[in-house]
């Protein structure tokens, strides 16, 4: 399907089938200063997952997540986004693929909510899609919770009402890839299990969600993959049942740990192993 937008024509994404790869790292290694933060990292991102990136600190998970979107460029290796190198992609293209959640949202001006949500709808404006603009805010920003204050202007908001809004904007950009940075740092337990729970719900209608957390409760409790990045190399990528083990983990984060199964979910349990 071809459109008009900018002077310019585009094909509009077709919808993904399950499993299909729609970012992937191959031999990826990024240079910051004179130090490698990521070093021959590959990773594929599928449609109907939820990837978690977790990690220590300084692990290079916000490096690899900016890769991944195609916002840093990689020293060496490559990164594909719905099966093209991420650099063939114009903006344009690339905002109706992916969509993005950085971990600070910052505005200049005093835009009112329903504004900054809207703002996510702006990479349709010119396409057949564009009708869909209103029914894409309200879901979205109904989703998080943040229609009661559509009105107050961003810079009004709590730090934890902002990281919403930044998602209801994601949300309502309708992209088949959504990456989160971090995006329940903010939030207290209420909203950080809303949060995971739409990226389940995003993955089970057909998108991939790439999802950077500390929590590795959360991680384990709502992910169907997870990547733990150490020292700028992925330690082990898998299921979180098969990867969260107390060696690993320990190891990895420098804190003993144990690892157990929760007795109503099974899904893992990590906590840091305390005396006495």
């Amino acid at each position: 399907m071809r459109t008009l937008f900018g002077g310019r024509r585009r094909s509009l994404p077709e919808r993904p089938a399950p499993g299909t790869v729609l970012a992937e790292a191959r031999g990826v290694r990024v240079r910051l200063g004179s130090r490698d933060v990521l070093t021959g990292i590959d990773l594929t991102a599928r449609a109907g997952e939820v990837l978690a990136l977790v990690g220590p600190n300084g692990a290079g998970k916000s490096t690899l997540f900016g890769a991944l979107a195609a916002d840093l460029p990689a020293g060496t290796g490559s990164v594909t986004i719905a099966g093209r190198p991420a650099g063939d992609w114009t903006p344009a293209e690339l905002a109706l693929r992916r969509s993005v959640l950085p971990q600070a949202a910052a505005l200049s001006f005093p835009f009112r909510v329903e504004e900054v949500v809207r703002m996510g709808r702006a990479p349709w404006s010119g396409t057949e899609l564009e009708d869909d603009d209103d029914i894409a805010v309200a879901e979205a920003m109904a989703t998080t919770e943040t229609a009661e204050f559509a009105d107050r202007p961003f810079s009004a908001l709590s730090g934890g009402e902002r990281a919403r809004v930044a998602l209801a904007r994601v949300l309502a950009q309708r992209t088949p890839l959504l990456l989160l940075d971090e995006p329940t740092a903010a939030l207290d337990l209420r909203h950080q299990e809303l949060v995971l729970r739409v990226c389940r719900e995003r993955a089970a209608a057909g998108d991939g969600v790439v999802v950077v957390l500390h929590d590795l409760g959360l991680a384990a409790a709502y992910a169907d993959r997870v990547a733990i990045l150490h020292e700028g190399r992925i330690a082990a990528d898998g299921k979180p049942a098969d990867i969260f083990t107390d060696e690993l983990l320990s190891r990895v984060y420098r804190q003993p740990v144990e690892v157990f199964p929760h007795p109503r979910s099974g899904s893992p349990v990590v906590l840091p192993r305390r005396a006495g």
